[in-house]
């Protein structure tokens, strides 16, 4: 149940999705927050999934995921998340993870687990960029959006987020026009939370399909809310090293192709530093939607 603390604060409310509940050993619940949605956000069944993992594995740290969503999720119902603990071996542990509502899969994800070890070393630089400090937040665009909008979605607009993102080549959602498929965010969780890294990675997974999928469509000078339908249909995470998902990220995102439907996008994650931490890639549908639908 939340707590009228977590209703008030974002960044409580996300840790308490993620604070699954455990059914049996290889079984947990997740709940998803009050909302007008008619679907569960994606981000929100991965970051489940992946804690729903890290539960049945010890002393080990997630290095990659690779996971598909098969069909809506209904934000009315708790959502079931079944683990098969596929293989421990001496360096690596793989977990499979099954979501699922009223006896259907909604979702499933491939884990593998390894254990901390040294080896070579090399990255790309952090490309050039403006500080987090000079960029306006999404929250603050959203807000002056809020009062061209019908009641009903200006209150989602209103509502504060548990993630601080700050789009560097920000797009109008009224009138988006035509743009590079380029689309650098910085993002920082708004409060400082504990040490655990299964925490972080399952926060950075939940925040990362927060602006990739937007990332296919700017060359069309459309988005979800004028011209579009998206939907997430697969996503990729790499997690190269250690990172706190409360300092800021900045996500380097593009989308190389879009075709047939479906736009595939790509992002590398570096810290404030220049440490690149992270990977992702996304297809999802981008069909075109006539005015009125």
């Amino acid at each position: 149940m939340t707590t009228q603390n977590e209703e008030n604060d974002p960044v409580d409310g996300l840790l308490h999705i993620l604070d699954l509940e455990r059914i049996e050993v290889n079984r947990f619940r997740g709940f998803t927050p009050d909302s007008r949605s008619v679907r569960v956000f994606g981000g929100q069944v991965i970051g489940q999934a992946l804690i729903a993992a890290y539960r049945t594995v010890t002393d080990r740290q997630c290095h990659s995921l690779h996971a598909y969503f098969i069909r809506p999720g209904n934000p009315e119902i708790p959502i079931l998340y079944e683990v098969d603990q596929s293989r421990d071996g001496r360096s690596f542990t793989t977990r499979r993870v099954v979501a699922i509502q009223n006896g259907e899969q909604i979702f499933n994800l491939a884990a593998s687990f390894h254990v901390k070890e040294p080896g070579f070393e090399h990255q790309f630089d952090i490309p050039d960029h403006p500080e987090p400090e000079d960029v306006p937040s999404r929250d603050s665009l959203r807000l002056e959006l809020a009062d061209k909008l019908p009641e009903n979605m200006a209150r989602s607009f209103r509502a504060e987020q548990p993630i601080d993102i700050r789009p560097i080549h920000s797009q109008s959602l009224i009138e988006p026009k035509k743009m590079d498929p380029i689309n650098h965010v910085w993002l920082r969780l708004k409060k400082r939370i504990g040490d655990d890294p299964a925490l972080h990675q399952a926060i950075l997974a939940y925040a990362s399909d927060m602006t990739l999928l937007d990332t296919c469509v700017r060359p069309h000078g459309v988005n979800f809310f004028k011209g579009a339908q998206l939907a997430s249909l697969d996503h990729a995470m790499w997690f190269h090293e250690e990172f706190r998902v409360d300092d800021w990220l900045f996500c380097e995102q593009d989308s190389p192709k879009s075709f047939g439907g479906r736009g595939f996008n790509r992002g590398t994650i570096f810290t404030h530093s220049g440490r690149l931490v992270a990977s992702v890639t996304q297809e999802g549908l981008i069909r075109p939607r006539s005015p009125g639908n």
